[in-house]
């Protein structure tokens, strides 16, 4: 069945575009908003509104599959690409990529999105964002073109079984750590609760005592309020290289010791830290800091695992980093990677080297870019998924809880027949 139109429209994310630059040198809060100015090119302030691309592709029997362009919340920062605006990329979707579908048989995503990837403007890739939302649409395409769910075709080109059970999925709470952590407990969230731990002296304490304090807090609310004893969520809380910054991105012995500390104080629960450092300068320097406290926590029987994000944006980014066992997990941030082509290639990777596979993503996403990651990630199996878009915890969560026994519910009553 081919592709006989793609038709483009903007649109808004579930959160916001941030300038992490200019967070980090100290831009203050005035309710939802940022004070300060922007350092981070395109950027018109520090918060604004975040913007997204539908890109749909009409089929000759007149279905339409579509997909949604989205960039992470800190686009521009940690070597990825730029703010991306709708205005500015509905031009080169037109002109770049619908002369290149259409007339396309959408029968094979894999080929499709690799010539999709392949397309340069002035001898560079396309967006990142673009390529994300392209790819989603091609996957709905032959999914609907062939009478498959997404999650199919993605098994029966990548050679994947299909879970019979639910992913875990990870909630973020943004900045309101506490009332966002009781909606976690209620909904029985997995993984929780990322906490936005992105400032030295008012979330991490120059000796680390308010994430502390934090840890200590969250597992006595859970052990108070949890209505089954089962439940037993896993901490994983993002740093955004803070503890680097307090106490050294290379002065493993202290950094260790302190995440001994946390995990003493997270127990019974296991916990987990992303991004301990931010080495703002390279990949190279990023990885081996990040593999030398990963040495360290393990030959010292330490059980925090280490979840790598900054840095490592790309598959070949990914690659890397599992290779030199740059951390315990690997967050596969699916708008970073381009093509959710590369999202499946690297959870497949990440599992076939021994490293904890985390699909994720922004909460800079929209509901359509979640639904398709759920099906990326009922394919592949990774370790956990993000619950997205948003910061408000329920409405990611619903999205990504739905979609995903959606599915569930389908592939049964098929086999049941």
């Amino acid at each position: 069945m081919k592709i006989v139109d793609v038709i483009c429209s903007p649109g808004r994310t579930g959160f916001y575009f941030d300038d992490q630059r200019a967070i980090k040198k100290g831009a203050g809060h005035d309710g939802v908003f940022y004070i300060g100015d922007p350092v981070t090119e395109g950027f018109t302030s520090v918060r604004q509104a975040g913007e997204s691309i539908s890109v749909m592709l009409v089929l000759e029997d007149g279905q339409i599959a579509y997909g949604d362009c989205a960039a992470v919340q800190y686009s521009g920062a940690g070597g990825r690409d730029p703010l991306f605006l709708a205005r500015d990329f509905i031009p080169i979707i037109d002109k770049y990529i619908k002369p290149q579908l259409v007339g396309k048989e959408a029968n094979d995503f894999r080929g499709l999105c690799a010539m999709m990837e392949a397309i340069q403007v002035e001898g560079k890739r396309l967006h990142t964002a673009i390529r994300y939302g392209v790819s989603q649409a091609i996957l709905d395409a032959v999914a609907k073109a062939t009478g498959r769910l997404m999650c199919e075709v993605v098994a029966d080109e990548y050679g994947c079984t299909i879970s019979e059970t639910p992913i875990a999925i990870f909630t973020q709470s943004g900045d309101d750590r506490y009332n966002n952590a009781d909606k976690m407990i209620i909904k029985g969230a997995q993984v929780l609760p990322h906490a936005l731990i992105n400032n030295v002296d008012t979330k991490l304490g120059r000796n680390g005592e308010k994430l502390a304090e934090y840890v200590a807090w969250l597992r006595d609310r859970i052990l108070n309020m949890r209505t089954d004893e089962s439940y037993m969520p896993i901490l994983h809380i993002d740093v955004y290289g803070t503890i680097g910054a307090a106490f050294g991105n290379n002065n493993y012995k202290a950094m260790a010791d302190y995440l001994a500390k946390l995990e003493e104080i997270a127990k019974p629960f296991h916990l987990r830290i992303e991004g301990p450092m931010d080495c703002d300068c390279d990949r190279e320097t990023q990885m081996i800091a990040l593999a030398g406290l990963t040495r360290e926590l393990d030959e010292r029987g330490i059980n925090v695992e280490l979840v790598a994000d900054e840095w490592c944006n790309t598959l070949e980014d990914i690659k890397l980093f599992a290779d030199n066992k740059a951390g315990h997990m690997v967050q596969i941030k699916t708008p970073d990677l381009g093509g959710i082509n590369n999202t499946i290639e690297a959870v497949l990777y990440c599992k076939a080297k021994g490293i904890g596979a985390y699909q994720g993503g922004t909460c800079n996403e929209t509901d359509r870019s979640a639904q398709v990651c759920v099906h990326c990630a009922m394919a592949t199996q990774p370790a956990q998924i993000l619950a997205k878009p948003g910061m408000g915890v329920d409405e990611g969560y619903m999205i990504v809880y739905n979609e995903m026994n959606r599915i569930l519910a389908v592939r049964k009553a098929r086999k049941a027949r």
